[in-house]
């Protein structure tokens, strides 16, 4: 099967030195893939060269074979980190996941009846039907999340793009969302998502890809998460934990305990009363 999205020895950076060197990476059609690695490491600078919002010093991006080459990258949609959103800005979830429809709009400038019947399916789809008139300020994380979804769904791509999708939603709806991600994945949608979380990567997603400026290891998560991999990948001590099948990641803990970094009391000095006292 060929590749739906190529990376060939691509380079990047915002000034003199790189935030991506030589990266080497292919996806397939029906792989559902997360990008990990610390802040820094290049994953929303790899997601805009998939996109095509940013293009390569060196090395090309190729989507279904064809090199990027300038454009924007056809049949791929994006979903944003929450917190880069201007929720402010005046505007219904009916209307924000209609822009997801720009590219198959006529000339007219309203949405055609194609249009709204799209719109009303995604939104069924995603369980987010009943917010369609509520402004999306007025609506949980999770619920935001969903609307953005389906703004990226609403256009019917081949790759659905995430960046931090888990981030700022407390961990049950976080672990909803990539429930949701994997069931669009079983339904043939290829999906690449940032994030942070390793643990719940290591237990929702199939196929992870350890990142720090270049492309550190990949595979499952059975085979990616070792101690050496992410210790290379966070540059930091790093602890896989096995129990009953479930992966568990933490850094390792320091030689010292919160009681070492206490300053010393000072001789003849009277305690500092109770809080209340």
């Amino acid at each position: 099967m060929d590749p739906l999205v190529e990376l060939n020895g691509v380079t990047f950076g915002y000034g003199a030195e790189p935030v991506l060197r030589n990266v080497d990476l292919h996806l397939h059609p029906g792989q559902f893939a997360a990008l990990l690695g610390p802040s820094g490491a290049g994953k929303t600078t790899l997601l805009k060269l998939t996109l095509g919002t940013l293009q390569p010093q060196q090395g090309e991006v190729c989507i279904h074979g064809k090199a990027l080459q300038g454009r924007i990258a056809p049949h791929v949609a994006y979903v944003p980190q929450l917190e880069t959103v201007d929720w402010s800005f005046p505007v219904t979830v009916e209307h924000v996941v209609l822009m997801g429809r720009v590219r198959e709009t006529t000339p007219w400038p309203w949405p055609s009846r194609e249009d709204r019947r799209r719109v009303a399916e995604v939104l069924e789809r995603l369980e987010i039907a009943h917010l369609a008139g509520r402004h999306i300020r007025d609506l949980s994380g999770g619920q935001q999340q969903r609307v953005f979804l389906a703004r990226a769904l609403v256009a019917d791509p081949d790759l659905l793009v995430l960046d931090e999708p888990t981030t700022g939603v407390d961990m049950r709806t976080a672990e909803s969302i990539l429930h949701l991600l994997a069931d669009l994945n079983r339904q043939r949608m290829t999906v690449l998502l940032s994030t942070h979380d390793l643990n719940l990567a290591g237990a929702h997603v199939p196929w992870v890809i350890c990142l720090n400026g270049s492309v550190v290891a990949q595979g499952p998560p059975d085979e990616v998460y070792t101690d050496a991999i992410l210790s290379e990948t966070y540059r930091g001590d790093m602890l896989v934990l096995r129990q009953a099948g479930l992966l568990l990641v933490h850094q390792k803990p320091h030689g010292h305990g919160y009681r070492d970094v206490l300053p010393e009391p000072v001789p003849g000095a009277r305690p500092a009363p109770a809080a209340g006292g």
